[in-house]
């Protein structure tokens, strides 16, 4: 689908979309509840879609309109601490549930020599692409892998069981590992030990998680810095819960403000413990003045920091590194598309440095690309609304933020669709 933007100006009220990081996590947890759990505001997005397909997979029934990409309530009965073994888990292109749903996957699994149930992984090949080499260094004793890319498609096969013990993961990958041994080391059979290897980034996500964890009655003890007790023959009690306003996507928002736009931002918790809700902050001094920032513990939040430092007065961004591994290598795509429209930005091994032209942006004599991300297709929509411009592959926003031109459109941005 290509999108075509007209300059124009934001103006009016609107409700940040539902966090997507808090939707997974309560429809796991509910997935391995005993009992019945109902989730208020839940948004289907490609991701979410993907983490209730597997949620099913592991045996928990969840009851919704299939049809709706309008926020809705849903109910899952769980499985009662016990998953089904193997089976087909579609991940579609979401890295969270991939990494979340591995080790659950492995709780009811045989010897890694003699597994006859293994369960398949399968995704876009950018995400088997961004493998779990994480999970592998972790079960290396445990658990078998075999990774596939072929015709387009791509999968991971695993076989074996994890065991209660220690585990040391780095830091500097993705704290989407840590989540995934946090919601299925309670339902092993005994204690064990998550430490993480310094740097730890990213850290406010494993926030989340130990947040809901407490939510769902499941008990986990913090023994020192980056490490963590987590008791065994734990159960998830259901529940009721609601999703929280997103601020990784409430970012495209703010920028739209930051660019001239008047909109006023409802459905966002000001307590929230995201650790995207720096994105205010974060735009505010790139409106003000050339700065620098680190984005180690915000990567998701790099697209849209790029743009509008693009159009405002430049910056410098360390903790770059990780944004190679995302759904595109989003700083080599920011560079691509910014280029596009007059400004200059620099890579390095984990910085990088942009620079508005010199007159200020101008409309792109070429369509932008999303390459496939959807973080890259918001962030350049937002450029538009300065100066006009047609984004090609803008359907990545589904992935996310399923009604981001609506909402455009809704605030008064001329958006035209064609196919």
């Amino acid at each position: 689908m290509n999108v075509s933007i007209e300059k124009s100006s934001a103006r009016g009220e609107i409700s940040a979309p539902p966090s997507k990081s808090y939707a997974h996590r309560y429809i796991i947890g509910a997935a391995l509840a005993c009992g019945v759990s109902e989730i208020e505001n839940v948004c289907l997005s490609e991701d979410i879609r993907a983490t209730i397909d597997c949620a099913r997979t592991l045996g928990a029934e969840i009851i919704l309109d299939e049809a709706s990409e309008k926020p809705q309530t849903i109910r899952v009965a769980g499985v009662g601490g016990k998953p089904k073994s193997g089976g087909e888990f579609f991940c579609r292109e979401s890295g969270s549930t991939l990494r979340f749903f591995l080790p659950l996957a492995l709780l009811g699994g045989g010897d890694i020599k003699n597994a006859d149930k293994p369960a398949i992984f399968r995704g876009a090949p950018r995400l088997i692409e961004r493998g779990v080499n994480v999970y592998e260094e972790a079960f290396k004793n445990s658990v078998r892998f075999e990774k596939r890319i072929a015709d387009g498609n791509g999968e991971i096969g695993v076989c074996g069981k994890i065991l209660p013990g220690t585990y040391a993961l780095r830091g500097n990958v993705s704290s989407q590992f840590f989540t995934g041994l946090l919601f299925a080391l309670p339902l092993l059979n005994g204690d064990s030990e998550l430490k993480i290897l310094p740097p730890a980034e990213s850290a406010g996500y494993i926030v989340l998680t130990l947040e809901t964890l407490k939510n769902f009655g499941v008990n986990v003890e913090k023994t020192a810095e980056n490490a963590w007790f987590v008791a065994g023959n734990q159960r998830f009690l259901a529940g009721k819960f609601r999703v929280e306003g997103d601020y990784s996507n409430a970012a495209f928002l703010y920028a739209l403000n930051a660019l001239g736009g008047e909109i006023k931002i409802g459905g966002l918790n000001e307590n929230s413990l995201q650790g995207d809700k720096v994105c205010a902050q974060l735009l505010k001094r790139l409106s003000e003045s050339f700065t620098e920032a680190d984005l180690s513990n915000c990567p998701d939040l790099a697209p849209v920091l790029f743009a509008v430092a693009a159009a405002k007065h430049g910056v410098r961004f360390f903790g770059t590194r990780r944004l190679k591994i995302k759904e595109s290598d989003r700083a080599e795509a920011m560079r691509e598309e910014l280029g596009k429209f007059g400004a200059s930005v620099k890579i390095s091994e984990n910085e990088a440095e942009i620079t508005p032209p010199p007159g200020g942006l101008h409309e792109p004599e070429i369509p932008l690309s999303s390459h496939g991300d959807h973080r890259i297709a918001m962030a350049v929509s937002i450029l538009c609304t300065l100066t006009g411009g047609t984004i090609s592959g803008a359907e990545a926003v589904k992935k996310s933020y399923p009604d981001f031109f609506a909402a455009l459109s809704y605030l008064g941005i001329k958006v035209r669709k064609t196919d």
